[in-house]
């Protein structure tokens, strides 16, 4: 990924992408890849949280936001340079994690970020994603975004066109989040350093 951003521009691409990606995670993934489900630790139908270290769980998010980047096709534009963030999970948060990747695509034109997006969405099927939900978002833009889980990792992508309304026409972008199920951190880790 390329050049970083300034950090106000940074900040606010971030908040925005946690806004959007916050009821993801909150209403969770399908197909055993449900937040939820990989929260409540007490349940022995829910499937149980895999062990892997953060450093290992942070490079294969890192890894899976590499995919989506190469599956939107678009070369000469410029990314947010930034890695993974680990959150804590709320069941367990002494010992369950999720991983939070917010990046974003800009400085080409509003035609190449819509090929892009529209690449996104037909290549995701064909690389191992179901999109659970496409279409225009809730705001005054109607911004279009789609959400996908993964079919072999417990990941999601929430990836949304930003090319309306007044900060679409001055800064025209894909904004995607990446998140994760819940991991269990191996036994002796203290997760408190990684949040």
């Amino acid at each position: 990924m390329n050049r970083l951003r300034n950090r106000s521009t940074r900040y606010r691409l971030a908040t925005f992408a946690a806004a959007i990606v916050l009821p993801l995670v909150m209403t969770g993934c399908s197909k055993g890849m449900n937040t939820e489900n990989a929260n409540d630790t007490s349940s022995d139908s829910s499937p149980q949280p895999t062990t892997l270290g953060v450093d290992d769980a942070r490079a294969k998010a890192n890894h899976i936001s590499s995919q989506i980047l190469d599956m939107i096709g678009i070369e000469n534009g410029q990314v947010t340079q930034s890695g993974a963030g680990v959150s804590p999970c709320d069941k367990d948060p002494n010992h369950l994690y999720l991983l939070r990747h917010p990046w974003s695509i800009y400085k080409v034109t509003p035609d190449e970020l819509k090929a892009g997006f529209q690449r996104l969405r037909e290549r995701l099927p064909k690389n191992g994603w179901k999109i659970v939900d496409y279409g225009p978002d809730t705001s005054a833009n109607k911004n279009l975004e789609l959400t996908a889980d993964s079919e072999t990792e417990p990941f999601s992508v929430n990836a949304s066109l930003h090319i309306t309304g007044s900060s679409g026409k001055k800064e025209p972008l894909i904004l995607v989040h990446v998140v994760s199920g819940c991991y269990r951190a191996p036994e002796g880790t203290d997760l408190s350093k990684e949040y």
